[in-house]
């Protein structure tokens, strides 16, 4: 039945409203992240947990509001520590790794949203054909026969064909977020592999120093066991010490320079370490000799609520779930019937010069719809399984908030306890420096043994390593404690779903304009 035009026209104006209309619907469920209890304060800086630590002793910045900086190395007031991280941040090839696989998330988000939009296709084509050489034809009612040519055709067709899926239900639209969020997830976790990456760096420096101090100890105990080695030898020749004497000091003076040795293992090892950060060759990198005689500095731990907004790792368990839960949502439109419109059109004719006129226009016009009718519960299934991982993601983003309780309380402990050994082991090297003196002078005078100054030797050396170990402990604490608190990272520097595919995202993902450069020279 053929309808007036008016009519058609007002069935297609109404066709193409419904599809609009339809096209705001959205299913899947509403994303609220869970609610995860914080307590009011973290119980080891309280100030109850310092009464028993000694005058001097670490404790936390105050006042509680305090908050870390995003150079959060800086507190330590170490030029040449700044100048590494500021290498790493630009030079380290984990970085380098996770800032391309964020490059890849936004452009997941393109292809997404590509699904919009129409597909157009165009397919031109020229052919000719013809016959072959002259034949002759005869009439079986005259008995004429007449004689043919050869015959060539040639046809010319410029044809475009357009598809366009609608998004009836939103499908493409919980697509296009669960890539978002997906990128999202993604920048998070380069911020939260920059902050490893800066926290290793940091360690690995005060281990290497510490090295160095332990070196230096090590050094000025050999030179004063040779000391004591020609000590003992000049008074075996007098006859006041016997060989068993020199031979004890023989053996010490034996100890410490092997130590030493190991000492230069550790420090080349940490050494390597750096230089493998900083994305340099081992071969082409030293540091120079320096003693460990930086102080810790009070670090601002905040209130635990602000721990939410502070850890990268936090952040991309919480984007994790937004994206698992966009995920329902598209599983979900399969329920539903998918509508395709098509069509295609364009010029046909046998000469260039007619191709172009009206007789050589074409076009057709379609639309189709599907629907699955039995699938033998594949669909709910489907939804089942990513709703499974949806809670999955819950508890994995639950338990990643605990662990980060847990990992503040641990450091601070650790740096409260450790600075409280630092100084009962200060006390206990100056006590041990006494015994020294002590056992020395009773042996040049002839009153004890070797055997005493060298029991007074080890316990001193002894004493002063620990001394250098709890040092170093503390430092690597302190940095730990940093990291655990996000390292001055918050989530409001993370990229909105909206805004991952701009330049802007890009550009602050990357860290620094040189980084920029590097990924842009990249294939």
């Amino acid at each position: 039945m053929n309808y007036p035009r008016p009519l058609q026209l007002y069935a297609a104006t109404l066709m193409i409203t419904s599809i609009f209309l339809l096209s705001g619907c959205r299913i899947g469920p509403k994303y609220n992240p869970p609610a995860v209890p914080a307590p009011p304060a973290f119980k080891e800086s309280s100030p109850a947990a310092y009464k028993s630590t000694l005058p001097g002793a670490w404790q936390p910045a105050r006042p509680q509001d305090a908050a870390l900086k995003g150079k959060w190395w800086e507190m330590f007031n170490e030029p040449e520590l700044t100048g590494l991280e500021e290498q790493l941040n630009i030079n380290n090839q984990n970085i380098a790794q996770y800032f391309q696989n964020f490059m890849a998330a936004r452009a997941q988000v393109g292809e997404a949203r590509a699904g919009y939009f129409p597909t157009v296709a165009a397919n031109p084509a020229i052919t000719k054909s013809g016959t072959g050489g002259s034949s002759s034809v005869t009439n079986s009612a005259t008995g004429v026969t007449t004689s043919t040519g050869s015959a060539s055709y040639t046809a010319i067709s410029l044809p475009i064909d357009v598809s366009w899926e609608p998004d009836l239900w939103g499908r493409i639209r919980n697509t296009v977020n669960e890539y978002r969020y997906a990128a999202q997830v993604s920048a998070a976790d380069l911020e939260n592999e920059r902050l490893t990456e800066q926290a290793d760096l940091a360690a690995y420096y005060f281990q290497l120093r510490g090295q160095d101090a332990l070196q230096d100890l090590c050094n000025r105990t050999i030179e004063a066991d040779k000391e004591s080695l020609n000590l003992t030898r000049a008074l075996a020749e007098t006859g006041i010490d016997s060989p068993e004497d020199v031979a004890e000091a023989e053996v010490t003076l034996q100890n410490a320079q092997e130590a030493g040795a190991g000492i230069a293992t550790n420090r080349a090892i940490y050494e390597h370490a750096i230089a493998m950060l900083i994305g340099k060759p081992a071969s082409d990198f030293s540091m120079p000799v320096k003693g460990l005689t930086t102080p810790v500095p009070p670090i601002p731990v905040g209130v635990p609520s602000e721990l939410l907004q502070r850890r990268p790792d936090i952040a991309a368990a919480e984007r994790t779930m937004a994206e698992a839960n966009a995920l329902i949502g598209v599983e979900k439109t399969a329920y539903y019937p998918t509508l395709n419109l098509s069509g295609s059109g364009g010029l046909e004719s046998t000469a260039f010069k007619t191709l172009f006129s009206l007789p050589a226009l074409f076009w057709s016009l379609g639309a189709s719809a599907s629907e699955t009718i039995f699938d033998a519960g594949l669909r709910k299934s489907t939804v089942a399984q990513y709703t499974a991982q949806y809670n999955a993601d819950v508890a994995s983003y639950k338990q990643t908030v605990l662990t980060a309780f847990q990992q503040v309380e641990d450091y601070i402990a650790t740096l409260r306890v450790v600075s409280d050994q630092i100084n009962r082991e200060d006390a206990a090297v100056e006590a041990a420096k006494k015994y020294l003196n002590l056992a020395t002078a009773r042996y040049q005078t002839g009153l004890d043994p070797y055997l005493n100054v060298m029991t007074a030797q080890v316990t001193l050396l002894s004493n002063q390593q620990t001394q250098v170990t709890l040092r170093v402990s503390e430092m690597t604490a302190a940095v730990e404690l940093v990291q655990a608190l996000g390292g001055g990272w918050n989530v409001s520097e993370l990229p909105a779903a909206s805004q991952v595919t701009s330049r802007a995202a890009a550009t602050q993902a990357a860290g620094t304009q040189t980084a920029v450069k590097q990924a842009a020279g990249t294939h």
